[in-house]
């Protein structure tokens, strides 16, 4: 009998231990489940209709195509301004010979009305001049200006947008935010070489 009593009191002390460590199994993965949460809330979703990143307010995030900006919601300030824009024609001619070595490294974004101006502006021009665009790279960043990170560390973006022009793998300048004369006659002179000074640059 006093053998019965002490192997039920082992099999109740085991069965309280096995609780307890699920218990705080339990509770260890619910904290740690509500972590991941507030982490993933930060982390931009994969809009299924755009196949592009959005942010938690459902602006653009990472490495953008024209086309994103053609897509509700974006078309409803991009493709009228795309449309409507009529630059000067004269600047056109310039670019069509000046922009065939030139890569453009463009940031903007999608909750910005400078970027929402300038943005249709910009692919109205490159279009006009028969760039390639294959030969832009267009990110759409965050409030901050800082994220996504790994497109946006070592480019010191400060303003958007941001357009920087590069010959040969080196910058050669850039535009910001908003025109001295014209995005068009800005960018001429960005990449022709003549003196300029984007509009932050004092």
């Amino acid at each position: 009998m006093k053998k019965i009593l002490i192997l039920l009191a082992a099999v109740t002390l085991t069965a309280c231990g096995t609780q307890k460590t699920a218990t705080t199994a339990s509770t260890t993965k619910t904290s740690m489940e509500n972590k991941v949460d507030e982490v993933t809330k930060e982390l931009p979703t994969m809009d299924a209709t755009t196949s592009y990143l959005k942010d938690a307010s459902g602006n653009l995030s990472g490495e953008v195509q024209k086309d994103a900006f053609m897509q509700a919601p974006f078309d409803k300030w991009f493709n009228s301004r795309l449309a409507a824009y009529q630059p000067d024609q004269e600047s056109i001619d310039g670019l069509k010979v000046a922009l065939v070595d030139i890569e453009i490294r463009a940031y903007m974004g999608t909750w910005c009305g400078d970027s929402k101006r300038e943005v249709p502006q910009f692919y109205h021009i490159l279009e006009a001049a028969y760039y390639d665009l294959d030969k832009v790279t267009m990110i759409a960043v965050d409030r901050s200006k800082s994220k996504p990170t790994d497109l946006v560390s070592g480019y010191d973006v400060k303003r958007v947008p941001t357009f920087i022009f590069y010959r040969d793998g080196k910058e050669i300048g850039r535009y910001v935010e908003r025109p001295r004369e014209s995005l068009e006659k800005d960018m001429l002179k960005i990449v022709t070489g003549q003196e300029y000074k984007h509009s932050y640059d004092n």
